[in-house]
C-alpha cells in the first residue's frame, strides 16, 4: 500500500496549521486536517498531477485552505517536504492579530 511520508519539518509545518486553525475556530483544525488526507490521498492516487515545483517535486493545493503540500512521488507512495500554510507564516511574521483577520473558505 501506497504511504505519504512526511520529513520532520513538514510535519511541523502542518502542526502548525492545526493549532492555527483550532485557536482560530473549534473544529476547524479538524476540517483542515481532513482536507489535506484528501489532498494526500489525490498525491497517492495521481502523483504526477501535482502541479511542478523545484528539484523534481510536485505541489498539490489543499480545497477551502490557503494551504498547498509540495512532495516527490516515490515507487512506495509521495515524499512531503514542504507544508505551505499562510496563515501560521502570516502569522510568524505579522503577529497574532492576524488569526482575527484570517478566515479560510468554507
Amino acid at each position: 500500500m501506497k504511504r505519504a511520508r512526511f520529513i520532520a519539518a513538514a510535519r511541523l509545518e502542518f502542526l502548525t496549521e492545526v493549532i492555527y486553525y483550532n485557536e482560530a475556530e473549534p473544529g476547524l483544525g479538524e476540517r483542515f486536517t481532513a482536507a489535506v488526507e484528501e489532498a494526500m490521498v489525490r498525491a497517492l492516487a495521481f502523483p504526477m498531477a501535482g502541479s511542478p515545483a523545484a528539484s523534481n517535486t510536485r505541489r498539490v493545493i489543499v480545497k477551502g485552505f490557503p494551504f498547498s503540500v509540495v512532495y516527490r512521488p516515490e515507487p512506495e507512495g509521495v515524499i512531503v517536504f514542504r507544508s505551505n500554510g499562510r496563515a501560521a507564516s502570516t502569522a510568524r511574521y505579522q503577529g497574532p492579530s492576524v488569526k482575527a483577520r484570517r478566515s479560510p473558505k468554507r
